[in-house]
């Protein structure tokens, strides 16, 4: 196990747990009924998609200003894949979520002028490609 995710070059605490892991189905499946009154399955599995939100909090997973910056630099680019490797030695191809934040974070305390090191509570959410 490593003391660390990386996501692309970029090294990220593995104290920033994956918190909605066990919130994505693969597999879909609908039910209705037809005018004769039969029931209707219907399922598939998901080819993509999956979220992948790594989230720190204020006892764990703090993030430096410097890894903000850089995994800011690395959210830009809004078409790019990037891989990432979870602690635990899972490997998964993902992007940055869809949205207004894919990235959200908040700093410790609230210093003036904030030195690189300077720790910040984050939020980074990825979708598996």
């Amino acid at each position: 196990m490593s003391t660390h995710h990386t996501l692309g070059a970029i090294q990220i605490p593995r104290g920033l747990v994956w918190a909605d892991e066990f919130a994505w189905h693969p597999v879909l499946r609908e039910a209705e009924y037809s005018i004769t009154g039969a029931l209707l399955l219907d399922s598939s599995t998901r080819l993509a998609g999956r979220p992948i939100t790594l989230q720190g909090s204020e006892d764990a997973g703090w993030l430096t200003r410097t890894t903000l910056l850089a995994l800011y630099a690395l959210a830009e680019n809004a078409s790019a894949t990037h891989a990432l490797t979870l602690a635990d030695g899972r490997t998964y191809t993902v992007a940055f979520a869809a949205g207004d934040a894919p990235i959200e974070a908040t700093p410790l305390a609230r210093p003036e002028l904030p030195p690189a090191a300077w720790p910040y509570i984050a939020t980074i959410r990825l979708i598996e490609v």
